[in-house]
């Protein structure tokens, strides 16, 4: 199937999605900060560079693009073009994902997933509901969770 735009607004269009402070990113931050939970941002010298960190807790969350990470759900299609590029690109998130989580763990950083599909989508979950359930995880004594959306199994 040949792509409905040319290549360099395709190009165009790549470039315009982030990497960080991303839209699900920015959702958990501020609902977080309003809570009264302070973080940085990114670490560099932690593994996966974490979207947000909490030293004095220990813990780290991750807000992870359905799409970029490969995720079992709705908002995961593999790309009808370039497939062998996309589909080397995506399995090498994945890895690096789950090499990321296994040097946290070893280092006992505790390690929180949450998905864009658990913020948007037709499996989204309520208003407020993610941020919520990162509160009590960042309150509780769990190592590892995922936030998925309604009916995404793991």
């Amino acid at each position: 199937m040949a792509d409905i735009v040319s290549p360099e607004i395709r190009s165009r269009m790549m470039r315009g999605i982030r990497g960080k402070d991303t839209k699900p990113e920015l959702v958990i931050r501020s609902g977080l900060h309003a809570l009264g939970f302070r973080y940085r941002l990114h670490v560099r010298v932690l593994p996966g560079k974490p979207d947000l960190v909490f030293p004095g807790r220990k813990a780290v969350i991750f807000v992870h693009g359905c799409f970029w990470h490969g995720h079992d759900c709705h908002l995961f299609k593999w790309p009808k073009t370039r497939r062998a590029f996309w589909h080397k690109k995506i399995t090498t998130n994945r890895r690096n994902d789950e090499k990321h989580i296994a040097a946290l763990r070893e280092q006992d950083w505790r390690i929180l997933v949450v998905w864009e599909c658990a913020l948007k989508g037709k499996t989204r979950l309520a208003p407020g509901r993610p941020v919520q359930q990162a509160a009590r995880w960042l309150n509780g004594r769990a190592l590892h969770k995922e936030i998925l959306g309604h009916g995404v199994k793991r």
